[in-house]
């Protein structure tokens, strides 16, 4: 008897979730922890990865001030953020091999352990090129250390309360990105500018010291496991590309440069060779068959897309606050910081109410809520309050403490223990991805949009518009010759542009979240938590 495309489907998920019952998901591991045990690993996974998203955001806003200490041109010195981002987003991807062949707990702390390094060597370059070397490095060794945090709170909480774990990952993963640019810029206007990196290395030696003391007994036993030589060349091909086509593709007028193009082209082709290489490689570096599961594919994919509409949000506000309504990059800063300390406020019962609710509801409301907070956005206007400006922030933090975690659960949902490893740096690595295309896209947008808004508006500006009449007579009335109104005006016009370029922005942003439900509801109905530790097969 013939079957249903959609029974088809199931019985391929049902094929990856009898795989998943191998005997090493079955072998002795230790029992998850409890009381100040649990509290004190738990925190320090926290700080790792608190340290690691921080960093990913912390220079953004220092750049001049870098570029100026180091005597080097502003275009020079965002290397220093294409650097990390290059090199990070070609290391998470391979974080399940890694973790595989040395062990999720060893890969972990040498990661903080190497980072903390390179944090410090960060923070005492003598020059641009010794910065963004050392920016390469720290980059590519914090790879592990999002997907390995996620992947031991995983194993250290207890069954029924693995959904507090993925809570704290989120707060943590989330509020490091609304503080970085904040502390970034307190530290750059009162301090020298390495102590942007230097404040890790304290942080990061608690972390190691902890980590030694409470979660060596859950290192899985490293397997010697051949090194897929042809998929890591191409992935870090496509992937070095891409992140230099997405980084530099705005400064270089994208597909009118010949070296955008170039890059595009060898992404594209390289991607393509690493998807065929991985798909037939017995070995792959990246295990492509965990999208053979309903609930990963579409979960890592809306992941992917309310991270990058969350992101170009967090990035045009600030951008918008401090280029065109006059604040000071600490106080566009704390326009955003409700967010996350929502967020972190509300982790704790979204935790405890996840195991008794379907978290497709939660996802649900925390779209609704995405979505609530940037229409609330599409009402700015040139004279809009500082309170108006924060309580869209609000509400963005009920729906970041809600849909990081619940999105996470529902990729994970099904998955074995053993698999947990490549499931989070994959995962992570969609994360990455998003965020770096939602940048690109984001500002390459908002300055189109307001060549064409000022267009219009510049055909508005004439003498036979009583309006414009209007406005030039009583600015030259208060003491302005002609040729000082018209700039006014231009600068006006020039404001406005952004703005109307900004709400288009926040209305698609919106837009995309409620069009995402659809997506999110042809996932599969959580199921009850499973027994078992974090099982490298």
């Amino acid at each position: 008897m013939s079957q249903s495309p959609s029974q088809d489907l199931d019985a391929s998920e049902f094929a990856v979730e009898e795989e998943d019952e191998s005997p090493s998901s079955s072998m002795a591991t230790p029992p998850p922890l409890h009381g100040f045990a649990l509290f004190s690993a738990a925190f320090a996974l926290a700080l790792g990865t608190f340290m690691q998203v921080l960093d990913s955001t912390i220079a953004n806003v220092a750049l001049n001030t870098i570029s100026g200490n180091l005597g080097e041109a502003s275009s020079t010195a965002t290397w220093v953020i294409t650097a990390f981002a290059v090199a990070n987003g070609v290391t998470v991807p391979l974080t399940g091999w890694l973790m595989r062949r040395f062990g999720v707990v060893n890969t972990f702390i040498a990661s903080v352990a190497l980072f903390t390094l390179a944090s410090f060597l960060c923070g005492i370059a003598w020059s641009l090129p010794s910065l963004i070397l050392f920016r390469l490095l720290q980059g590519a060794v914090s790879g592990p250390m999002i997907p390995g945090s996620q992947a031991l709170l995983l194993a250290i909480f207890p069954p029924e309360k693995r959904t507090v774990g993925l809570s704290i990952w989120s707060m943590t993963a989330l509020v490091g990105p609304v503080l970085g640019p904040i502390l970034g810029g307190y530290i750059s206007d009162n301090y020298h500018w390495g102590w942007i990196f230097l404040i890790n290395v304290p942080v990061g030696f608690i972390t190691v010291g902890v980590l030694m003391a409470r979660m060596r007994a859950y290192n899985t036993p490293p397997i010697k496991l051949p090194f897929d030589w042809g998929g890591v060349a191409l992935l870090i091909l496509w992937v070095g590309s891409l992140q230099i086509v997405l980084d530099l593709g705005k400064d270089e007028d994208w597909f009118n440069s010949t070296f955008i193009c170039v890059l595009a082209a060898v992404a594209v082709v390289a991607f393509l060779a690493w998807l065929i290489w991985e798909l037939t490689e017995e070995h792959p570096a990246v295990d492509l068959s965990l999208f053979k599961s309903r609930n990963f594919a579409i979960g890592t994919l809306c992941f992917c897309l309310g991270y990058g509409f969350f992101f170009a949000s967090n990035l045009l506000m600030p951008l918008w606050l401090q280029t065109q309504q006059g604040y000071t990059a600490t106080w566009a800063g704390l326009v955003s910081a409700p967010a996350g300390m929502v967020a972190f406020l509300l982790a704790p019962f979204v935790a405890r109410a996840a195991g008794t609710i379907d978290l497709r509801y939660v996802a649900t409301y925390a779209l609704l809520a995405f979505a609530a907070s940037y229409m609330m956005r599409t009402g700015f206007a040139p004279d809009t309050d500082l309170w108006h400006f924060i309580l869209p922030s609000i509400v963005q933090g009920t729906a970041m403490g809600t849909f990081f975690m619940s999105m996470t659960t529902l990729s994970f949902d099904r998955l074995g223990p053993h698999r947990i490893p490549s499931a989070t740096g994959i995962s992570n690595f969609a994360r990455i991805t998003g965020g770096a295309f939602a940048a690109s896209i984001t500002t390459t947008f908002w300055d189109r949009r307001e060549v064409l808004h000022q267009s219009r508006l510049a055909e508005a500006a004439n003498p036979s518009n009583p309006a414009y009449v209007q406005a030039m007579d009583h600015l030259q009335t208060i003491g302005m010759s002609k040729t000082q109104a018209t700039g006014a005006l231009t600068g006006q016009m020039v404001n406005q542009s952004y703005l109307m370029s900004s709400l288009d922005i926040f209305w698609f942003a919106g837009m995309g979240c409620v069009a995402m439900l659809a997506l999110l509801w042809c996932t599969r109905k959580p199921a009850p938590p499973q027994g078992g530790a974090v099982v490298v097969d």
